[in-house]
């Protein structure tokens, strides 16, 4: 089942009904809401709601109707659940899960676009490696 733009929709509305500002941007194929520069929740392109949880709380509700671990690559995400859209196929269910979700990403410190701290690193590393490059071989 491809992104579901009724499901996106009513996500949306749910959000806002959260009074939370929730900023869509497109990821793994289909649409996921940011909170507060953080990933809530989404729908994948397959069509399956995504949720980002307190990892703590992970066994408890992949028990939930229609939870399942959120896997990509073959190895599940720690702190992210797939849920089929027939399991948040009424407003109640989906309000579930946003909540779930809301609880946790709220919690978290903003991130700031932009923000130093989380590049620097990064950043650092591929200049170096970009120097040592250009510098060609090393002599002895």
């Amino acid at each position: 089942m491809p992104h579901d733009p009724h499901l996106e929709q009513r996500l949306s509305d749910v959000l806002l009904s959260e009074d939370v500002t929730a900023i869509p941007k497109r990821m793994f194929g289909g649409v996921a809401f940011m909170v507060n520069g953080h990933m809530s929740v989404g729908i994948s392109n397959k069509g399956a709601l995504m949720v980002r949880i307190d990892p703590l709380r992970q066994d408890e509700l992949e028990g939930w109707p229609g939870a399942r671990p959120m896997d990509f690559t073959g190895r599940p995400m720690k702190g992210f659940l797939f849920v089929d859209a027939e399991a948040v196929s009424t407003k109640p269910t989906l309000l579930k899960w946003v909540r779930v979700s809301l609880s946790f990403v709220t919690s978290l410190p903003p991130k700031i676009k932009g923000d130093a701290s989380r590049t620097t690193v990064k950043k650092t590393a591929v200049k170096k490696a970009v120097a040592k490059s250009k510098a060609g071989p090393r002599k002895r």
